[in-house]
């Protein structure tokens, strides 16, 4: 089917084109939301005489979203969820999760906006591409943990498999320690009995001398 684009499309054109895709495609998304017509006779005559206004429209919206990319651009959001030791999540972490944490955080982003080559399945910090106008995009990052500490632990740099080293290496510690402590209280028992054992041994041979 070949259409006429209303605005710019990655991978496919600029605002203006007439290219062909398949019906499917331009039937469920480009017509439905108003990123093309069908390239008629009659909707390419009326695409030129609103010409002047959809580019003035445009570059409108294109400089509103550039001013919110410079705020948004880099910008790191937390999602707090359940998951194993190993650092798979039971579920997923989706666009529309995304979107929340990002409009919690006080920017305006519509699910429709995030770019995911799949879905989030395990905890660490997450490249994400929002796309904020057909020529404007930014990466956010999607810190997703267990608990805010983790997250913060996670934002130093920290990997989950990190932490759970680090976790392993200080129970190991504190299982030495405990070895240790208890050495040490078994050293200072038998040294204590030591002087006792002596003077029963001394205690005896003078009583033998003395008969």
């Amino acid at each position: 089917m070949e259409v006429i684009l209303l605005e710019r499309v990655a991978k496919l054109g600029q605002m203006g084109d007439v290219v062909n895709v398949k019906q499917g495609y331009a039937r469920n998304y480009l017509l439905p939301q108003g990123k093309a017509l069908r390239a008629t006779p009659a909707n390419i005559k009326h695409f030129e005489t609103q010409k002047a206004q959809l580019e003035a429209k445009n570059l409108e919206l294109k400089s509103e979203a550039q001013a919110v990319a410079e705020k948004l651009d880099g910008q790191q959001f937390i999602v707090i969820r359940s998951a194993s030791e190993t650092g798979s999540l039971y579920g997923s972490v989706s666009n529309r999760d995304i979107a929340t944490a990002a409009t919690e955080g006080g920017f305006t982003v519509d699910r429709k906006q995030i770019r995911l080559d799949r879905p989030i399945k395990e905890l660490g910090v997450h490249g994400v591409t929002v796309v904020l106008h057909p020529e404007v995009e930014v990466r956010i990052e999607i810190n997703v943990a267990r608990s805010p500490e983790e997250a913060e632990l996670q934002a130093s740099g920290k990997s989950i498999q990190d932490l759970a080293a680090e976790a392993e290496a200080e129970a190991e510690f504190e299982i030495a320690e405990l070895f240790d402590d208890i050495g040490a209280a078994a050293a200072e028992d038998f040294d204590g009995q030591q002087p006792e054992a002596e003077t029963e041994t001394k205690e005896a041979a003078d009583d033998s001398e003395n008969s």
